[in-house]
């Protein structure tokens, strides 16, 4: 399999999901109950495909996964769309705590989460992670406030691929301070 092919598998785990409950909820007229069992039956596909042809489960898409069938699970078995809506507030929150309590632990969790993306010194990594952990409590109270004075179907949007293009928006406004801490050469393998 080609690294190409790998790429595109990876999206298709990663976003495959959201742009199915996307779909759903547009064509549902914003009944995010019915849409749910997109995020399910797409979460569990994902992840089963996912496995066959890479042989693993990566953590982040085994957590979104998990999340989306326990919470859009919830959602159907109640008849609640606030369940799913919720989700998003709590894997940022999940993700923000997590980064904040490795840097509290003296640990560098961006680091290992990115392993050999970057080369870049400890004090900057540090900044870094306490940067993304903000903007992901930030993150999850701009969903708090999409999802109690929008529309279901203007959430659904937020949700994707809003949230996903605030994040690569936050990316980008990180690559100066990236950029000046950068090694000259990269590491010998």
């Amino acid at each position: 399999m080609t690294s190409k092919t790998k790429t595109y598998i990876r999206m298709a785990v990663d976003y495959g999901p959201l742009a199915v409950f996307l779909g759903a909820l547009a064509t549902t007229h914003g009944n995010a109950v019915a849409a749910s069992w997109a995020v399910v039956i797409g979460s569990v596909l994902a992840l089963a495909v996912g496995y066959a042809l890479e042989r693993r489960v990566a953590p982040m898409p085994l957590v979104t996964a998990v999340m989306g069938v326990v919470f859009g699970g919830l959602t159907i078995v109640f008849h609640d769309d606030r369940f799913i809506k919720m989700k998003p507030t709590i894997l940022y929150c999940l993700f923000g705590l997590f980064l904040l309590t490795g840097l509290i632990r003296g640990k560098n969790p961006l680091k290992t989460l990115m392993g050999d993306a970057f080369h870049l010194p400890d004090p900057v990594v540090r900044t870094l992670t306490l940067r993304y952990a903000l903007f992901f409590f930030a993150l999850a109270a701009t969903n708090e406030a999409v999802w109690r004075t929008q529309s279901t179907l203007v959430w659904g949007f937020f949700k994707f691929p809003g949230a996903a293009v605030l994040i690569f928006v936050f990316a980008l406004t990180q690559m100066p301070l990236m950029m000046k801490h950068a090694p000259d050469d990269p590491p010998a393998k």
